[in-house]
């Protein structure tokens, strides 16, 4: 082949590259394993993000995790095993006040769509004296967002005598409710459902509670996300495009059956139920919050107080969200929801 001819060849190749760009599927994409020890909606953007292919539109490979605690999840990723974190703000104080440097820099729950499940014969927040509250862990997610349910009520656990007991996880904590093992928990709608239908009471709905609140967040050790912040940017849009896909209601069919995959649902009114869940609680308000953070470390100082020293600030990390709110991109995503 001559030398005009190989010009020709690779110049028209360019061209056909320009036109047509290789897509996602075919370049190399930057795997992104994120891990998460709790069983419920919160993790649903990053299970639409990787199940509709929409973090691959920005050539990433994303895939969850699942461990059984929050601790868990964080220590695989300070074992490296894991890129991120998807914890509750609990777990990411006490992780810090250890020594370790993570930053948090996205989050797309807002909301407590949880029940205050208690015995029939309790009628006020008097009576809760001296009962038994189920609970996951001690300082994880469900046990956080008990406490946050109690102090928005007013209520001071140590004042009021009550005994918390690790149960397991939710479907296991409702059991223990429903057989006389505790008398109060903070249940999702879902699981309410049976022990509500027995007789039991619902004393509020955390989703109308009025405090501060933020669901767990996508975390990275502070080194790596310093290192690779293209990498993070682009998660960071495909978490806000996951949100906006389920925010979109034409969108509900495929979320539902996402919900029903990864949550193992065999009913479509459970599907339906945790699809209703899901919609209450997501939000394209990313960026993380200093006001939730701050009402996290109060009640967990309650059992830590060592956590009070802890700078929030070096925690939270919002560049990334600023980023596409200047860029615009997330005021066109919130344009297309509806």
């Amino acid at each position: 082949m001559t030398l005009n001819r190989l010009f020709v060849f690779f110049t028209g190749a360019f061209i056909v590259a320009g036109i047509f760009p290789v897509p996602a599927s075919a370049q190399t994409l930057d795997t992104f394993r994120v891990s998460y020890g709790g069983y419920n909606e919160t993790a649903t953007p990053m299970w639409v993000g990787s199940d509709k292919g929409i973090f691959r539109k920005y050539g990433i490979d994303a895939s969850m995790v699942q461990v059984r605690s929050g601790a868990l999840s964080v220590a695989a990723l300070l074992a490296k095993e894991v890129d991120a974190v998807w914890p509750a703000q609990s777990t990411i104080l006490s992780t810090v006040f250890g020594g370790a440097k993570l930053g948090c820099i996205a989050s797309p729950i807002n909301k407590i769509p949880r029940l205050l499940v208690v015995r029939k014969d309790i009628t006020s927040i008097e009576d809760l004296r001296g009962k038994v509250v189920g609970v996951q862990s001690i300082g994880g997610g469900f046990w956080l967002q008990t406490m946050i349910i109690f102090d928005s009520l007013g209520i001071d656990p140590d004042k009021h005598g009550l005994k918390f007991r690790v149960i397991g996880d939710g479907p296991v904590i409702a059991q223990a409710l429903t057989t006389g093992n505790i008398d109060v928990a903070a249940m999702t709608y879902s699981l309410s459902e049976a022990a509500l239908k027995a007789g039991f009471r619902s004393m509020v709905d955390a989703a109308d509670l009025k405090a501060p609140y933020q669901g767990p967040s996508v975390c990275a050790l502070k080194e790596i996300l310093s290192s690779r912040p293209d990498l993070f940017l682009r998660v960071t849009k495909g978490l806000a495009e996951a949100t906006a896909f389920i925010l979109d209601s034409g969108n509900k069919a495929e979320v539902v059956r996402t919900l029903m995959k990864h949550l193992r649902l065999n009913k479509p009114e459970e599907g339906e139920a945790s699809y209703k869940v899901l919609r209450l609680m997501a939000t394209l308000d990313l960026a993380p919050n200093p006001a939730a953070f701050k009402i996290v470390q109060r009640i967990v100082a309650k059992v830590n107080p060592k956590i009070a020293q802890v700078d929030i600030d070096q925690i939270i990390d919002a560049s990334f969200v600023r980023s596409l709110e200047s860029s615009g991109f997330l005021a066109e995503l919130r344009g297309k929801t509806r």
